[in-house]
């Protein structure tokens, strides 16, 4: 490039300068021929400026001077769209170019490279052009330079979001498919099953079931759901069933298809015809029976030989004729009426109408007859009382009624048995003569037996034969006296008892005390005292045999001492001393209670046994007074017990606290029983502790070891005087 500048330098300085130096110089014959000195890739071209001559000028596609170079021109440099138009790419060659077009775009020469100084430019691609570009339910849609893809109705997109690319994206359209169809409560499918877009199920209700509304079909939608069916299926019900003149059904209230019902005709009517049911059918409604019902009739009634019919002249079932035997005849025989039947004839009549007889009048007691003979009806009988009785009262006529039967006679004949028995400590209350009441007097009563006489049909008296007895009082005021002892109030004779006591314990489940004693006494104040074991329930029972009376009582027997166990006196020193005891079983065990007392014997004056006081000892800090060590429950001790005084233990919620130093005490054991509201209390010295304080053995110590040292001395100095003077 530098020696190319230099040559046209030079040859700018030999184009203008050479006038000047050639000038005034002459030329030979032979002119400079420019044409010869063009570059290859240049022509020789006629000046355009009017001045004549020739330059070199580089060709198309090359830039230069001309002469020394011509270099290829990249046209492209100025960019595709300005030299081949829109949409393409340049591509540049040694002295010239073309041009191809962009993807999705194609030359209007419909060649592969093109040149546009012939007019040729890129124009779109239509790419949905060709069939099945965006694959099975594509939908192709151009666009400049390109094309994007939908999916069809009835397609999804799969791979991808639409609009797609089916080559960049590898997305496709997939057909929907809703899957297995709606199932519709009591309806059954009808059409084939298919389940991609755009297909249709058909339903229809089951058997028993009735279309009642809704569309029956169901479509397959583009969002792969199915739409519908909103077909209502009911149950087939007919309803209340269809009625007929005189007849009734029987019917188990079911509606539903296949029900039936059954016909009857009422009574006095038959059916008539091949059907009595009725069913009811898949449309909803009952089928019709052929039924019909005829009314029964009987015709003439049967005639009763000397009888008369009572009749309203119907002959329908149900319809009663009366039979009445005619005057001076009786019916024989427990019916009189014949029914009009349902299988259209008379009941028969069991009856039969015989002359009306009245057999023999009835007798009476102690009455005679006045009579003729004659039972025909109207025949009378007369009556009279017989020799040792008279009439009291009464009708003393019988006359044969139409019915056969003899009226009743009411005449009374009474004997004559004169004066009313007596009766013990009874008096009389009514006579009439023929019967007489009696009733204890005051202070008797009657236990048995009947309390009226009557005057028999011999003439004499058939006595009362009750029982008038001495009121007796029994037993009253009954009480317990001595807690072992009972009294009660009597009427003062004399009289059997029985005594029944049955003892129970709450603390001692198993234990049972049952007694019984009888006696006799006199006294108008009884009593009876008994063996009652101590802290036990009682419940008494008295009876008083000859008075038929009964009384019960309840009653606490108390407790009579608490046990002592047997114990060791000691005394003892130190603060933690241990004492010892030896005890029986006992049965009061489950209700009674050791207490182990500490008394300090400064202060102390007396100690109150049945105090209820149980003093705790106040813990980290010191006790100026007596407190309790333990409590124990005596069912828990065996039959020997050692306590250690002040082992720092609680027992039954109490301290035991160690002895002070220095000080003395008693010990003492308290044994309480306690039920109910009752206790008992028993109190034993047990020991007299002396707390010794440290300083005191430790002088004690002290000082015998002195002694002893002392008379160690003394005893050597003995032995060496003794040496010496030997």
């Amino acid at each position: 490039m530098a020696l190319m500048g230099i040559e046209i330098i030079a040859i700018t300085f030999l184009l203008h300068g050479m006038p000047s130096i050639l000038k005034g110089t002459r030329v030979a014959g032979n002119v400079f021929d420019v044409c010869t000195t063009c570059h290859p890739n240049a022509t020789c071209d006629k000046k355009t400026d009017g001045s004549g001559g020739f330059a070199c000028n580089c060709v198309y596609g090359f830039v230069g001077n001309g002469r020394t170079h011509c270099e290829d021109k990249d046209e492209c440099q100025i960019g595709a769209n300005a030299i081949c138009g829109d949409h393409t790419v340049c591509h540049n060659t040694h002295g010239s170019f073309y041009c191809t077009c962009l993807s999705g775009y194609a030359p209007t020469n419909n060649k592969a490279i093109f040149i546009p100084n012939d007019g040729t430019y890129c124009q779109d691609v239509d790419e949905c052009q060709f069939q099945g570009i965006c694959g099975e339910g594509g939908l192709c849609r151009n666009t400049d330079g390109d094309f994007e893809c939908e999916c069809q109705v009835g397609y999804r997109v799969q791979g991808g979001t639409l609009p797609f690319h089916p080559v960049r994206e590898k997305a496709f359209c997939k057909a929907v498919d809703c899957g297995l169809p709606p199932s519709v409560q009591h309806a059954v499918q009808l059409s084939p099953l298919h389940t991609r877009y755009g297909s249709v199920i058909s339903y229809g209700c089951q058997k028993g079931f009735l279309w009642r509304e809704g569309d029956n079909s169901s479509v397959c939608a583009p969002e792969g759901k199915w739409r519908g069916p909103s077909l209502i299926c009911e149950e087939v019900h007919c309803g209340e069933p269809p009625a007929f003149p005189h007849s009734s059904f029987v019917w188990d209230r079911n509606t539903r298809m296949g029900a039936e019902v059954r016909y009857e005709c009422e009574g006095g009517f038959r059916h008539v015809g091949p059907a009595s049911v009725a069913v009811c059918t898949a449309g909803g409604l009952w089928s019709r029976p052929s039924l019909q019902c005829e009314e029964i009739v009987c015709g003439k009634p049967p005639v009763v030989p000397n009888s008369q019919m009572l009749w309203n002249r119907h002959t329908s079932v149900g319809t009663n004729v009366f039979y009445e035997c005619e005057e001076g005849y009786h019916k024989v025989g427990t019916g009189n009426i014949s029914v009009c039947t349902e299988n259209g004839l008379w009941s028969e009549v069991s009856f039969i109408c015989k002359v009306v007889t009245c057999g023999d009048p009835p007798l009476l007691p102690h009455a005679g007859q006045v009579w003729n003979g004659s039972i025909t009806v109207g025949s009378t009988v007369m009556y009279y009382c017989n020799g040792g009785f008279y009439y009291v009262t009464g009708t003393n006529i019988s006359e044969c009624s139409a019915d056969g039967y003899w009226t009743k006679p009411t005449v009374t004949c009474e004997a004559r048995c004169g004066h009313v028995p007596e009766i013990a400590n009874a008096e009389l209350v009514w006579d009439n003569e023929s019967t007489a009441i009696h009733r204890c007097v005051d202070g008797y009563y009657s236990q048995s037996g009947i309390n009226m006489s009557m005057c028999g049909a011999d003439g004499r008296w058939q006595a009362a034969t009750m029982q008038c007895r001495e009121i007796r009082h029994g037993i009253s005021h009954l009480e317990v006296f001595n807690e072992r002892c009972l009294r009660w109030v009597s009427d003062g004779k004399k009289e059997d008892y029985k005594v029944v006591l049955v003892g129970r314990r709450d603390y001692q489940k198993s234990f049972v005390d049952t007694r019984r004693n009888a006696f006799n006494s006199t006294d108008f104040r009884p009593q009876v005292c008994l063996k009652l074991l101590p802290a036990t329930n009682y419940t008494i029972s008295i009876t008083a045999v000859l008075a038929s009376s009964s009384i019960n009582i309840t009653t606490n027997t108390t407790i009579q001492a608490a046990p002592v166990p047997e114990v060791m006196f000691r005394d003892v020193e130190g603060p933690v001393p241990t004492l010892w005891l030896h005890r029986s079983v006992h049965t009061l065990d489950p209700i009674c209670l050791y207490e182990v007392f500490v008394l300090p014997v400064e202060g102390t004056l007396v100690f109150d046994c049945n105090s209820p006081r149980s003093p705790h000892f106040p813990k980290d800090s010191s006790c100026h007074g007596e407190y309790v060590a333990a409590q124990i429950q005596v069912r828990d001790v065996g039959k020997e017990l050692n306590f250690t005084v002040g082992d720092e233990q609680h027992y039954g919620g109490f301290y035991n606290a160690p002895l002070e130093n220095g000080k003395d005490y008693y010990i003492i054991l308290r044994t309480v029983c306690q039920w109910g509201q009752n206790s008992k209390h028993s109190c034993v010295i047990w020991a007299k502790a002396r707390g010794t304080s440290y300083r005191m053995r430790m002088s004690a110590v002290v000082a015998a070891g002195t002694i002893a040292v002392i008379g160690c001395v003394v005893l050597i100095g003995f032995f060496y005087t003794g040496y010496v003077k030997n």
